[in-house]
C-alpha cells in the first residue's frame, strides 16, 4: 500500500511540508523555451531567472525534480502565481490523480509508472501546471521520467509541437505518461499467459504468490489510470479557453488511450480471478488423482489382506474338520501366494478395462 505524505493533522491549509528522502532532494530546474524558429535550453539556479521567460511569446517548459526545499516552492509559486493549495499538493506525494482549475491555470496530478533495473514497478507522482504560455512539471526524483521523447521532438522540431502553444505541450507530456503504461501492460500479457500454463501444469505455492503479486500490480495500475481517464475527459470539455479547439482532438485521443488501458486492466482482473479458479481446480484434480490411485491400491489389497488374515490364524486341522485342510499340503504357502497374485492381477486388468487406471 502506498502511504500519503501529508501535512500534520490540524495544520493550516496550504501548509508546505517537506517529504522525506528520496523525495526530499534539493530541487533542480531545467528550462526549455521554444517557438517555430527558436529553441533554448538552460539550467536555472535562481527562481528570479524565470521571470524573463514568462514575458515573451515563446512556450516555456519548466521542469523541476526534487521536493526538498519548501522555501523554493513558495518563491516559485509567487513568480508563477501558483495557488497555495496546488503547491501543497506538489509536496504531498502519493495522492490520487486529479485535476484542479485555478485562475487561468490547470493543475494536474498524474501517476507516472516505470520499471527499475530489477524490473520492479514503480509509481511516481508528477505535478503539471498549465498556464497561458508555460507548462510547469514537478517530479519527485531526478533522472527518472518518461519525457525524453518529448524533449527529442522539441529539439528536432518534428511534428506540430514547435508550432503549437502551451496547451499542446501539456498534452504531449500527459500523453507520454499515459503511453508509458502500454509496454508495461503488454509485458503483463506474456506474464499472465505463462502463469496460467504453470498453474495448469504444476500449481505450487510459489505460483500462487506470483498470482497475488500480479493482482496487486493490476490494482495499482487501475488506481492510477482510472482517475487519469476522468482528468482527460474533463480537459476535453474545457470551456475556460486554456485548451484550444485545435488541441482538444489530441486530448480526446489521449483519453481513448486511457480507456484502452483500463479495458486491458479490467480484462486482467477477470483473468486473475480465472487463474485463481484454475489453481484451485488443478489442486483439486491432483488431489483426486492421488486419492484415486490410493483407493485402487487399497481396493487391490483388501482381498489379499483378507486371505492373509485367515491363513495367519492358528488352526489345528486334526482337531476339527472345520479347520483349514490346506495347512497340511506340502505346497500350501506358495499356492496361497499364487492365488493372491492372480486376484491382484485380475483386479488391475479389470480396473484398466474400466479406465480407472
Amino acid at each position: 500500500m502506498q502511504k500519503l505524505r501529508n501535512h500534520q493533522p490540524g495544520s493550516a491549509p496550504a501548509t508546505l511540508a517537506i517529504p522525506s528522502t528520496p523525495q526530499g532532494q534539493k530541487p533542480a530546474i531545467s528550462l526549455i523555451e521554444y517557438d517555430a524558429h527558436h529553441l533554448e535550453e538552460r539550467k536555472i539556479e535562481e527562481v528570479e531567472n524565470l521571470a524573463d521567460c514568462l514575458n515573451n511569446d515563446q512556450v516555456s517548459w519548466i521542469n523541476i525534480t526534487g521536493l526538498g526545499d519548501a522555501e523554493f516552492l513558495k518563491q516559485l509559486g509567487a513568480y508563477l502565481r501558483i495557488h497555495p493549495l496546488a503547491l501543497q499538493d506538489m509536496l504531498n506525494t502519493g495522492q490520487r490523480p486529479k485535476l484542479d482549475e485555478f485562475d487561468e491555470q490547470f493543475f494536474v496530478l498524474l501517476h507516472m509508472i516505470y520499471k527499475d533495473k530489477d524490473e520492479e514497478l514503480l509509481v511516481e507522482q508528477v505535478s503539471l501546471l498549465l498556464g497561458r504560455n508555460f507548462v510547469l512539471t514537478v517530479q519527485e526524483n531526478r533522472g527518472k521520467d518518461v519525457f525524453d521523447p518529448v524533449r527529442r521532438r522539441i529539439r528536432e522540431g518534428g511534428g506540430n509541437l514547435r508550432f503549437m502553444k502551451s496547451d499542446y505541450l501539456a498534452y504531449t507530456l500527459i500523453d507520454a505518461v499515459i503511453d508509458n503504461y502500454f509496454p508495461i501492460v503488454d509485458s503483463m500479457v506474456d506474464f499472465m499467459e505463462d502463469l496460467q500454463e504453470k498453474l495448469l501444469d504444476h500449481p505450487t505455492r510459489e505460483h500462487l504468490r506470483e498470482l497475488h503479486d500480479f493482482r496487486r500490480t493490476i490494482s495499482q495500475i487501475r488506481r492510477s489510470i482510472w482517475p487519469q481517464r476522468d482528468i482527460l475527459g474533463r480537459l476535453t470539455r474545457d470551456e475556460s479557453g486554456l485548451i484550444s479547439k485545435r488541441s482538444k482532438p489530441f486530448y480526446r485521443d489521449c483519453h481513448d488511450h486511457t480507456v484502452i488501458i483500463l479495458d486491458l486492466v479490467e480484462n486482467f482482473r477477470e483473468a486473475t480471478t480465472n487463474a485463481m479458479d484454475l489453481y484451485l481446480s488443478s489442486i483439486s484434480m491432483r488431489t483426486n488423482e492421488v486419492m484415486r490411485v490410493l483407493t485402487i491400491v487399497i481396493t487391490i489389497f483388501i482381498p489379499l489382506t483378507f486371505i492373509a488374515s485367515i491363513y495367519g490364524m492358528n488352526f489345528d486341522p486334526k482337531a476339527s474338520p472345520f479347520n483349514l485342510p490346506e495347512l497340511e499340503l506340502p505346497y500350501a504357502y506358495p499356492t496361497v501366494l499364487l492365488v493372491m497374485l492372480i486376484i491382484a492381477v485380475s483386479m488391475i486388468v479389470y480396473f484398466r478395462r474400466k479406465k480407472w487406471l
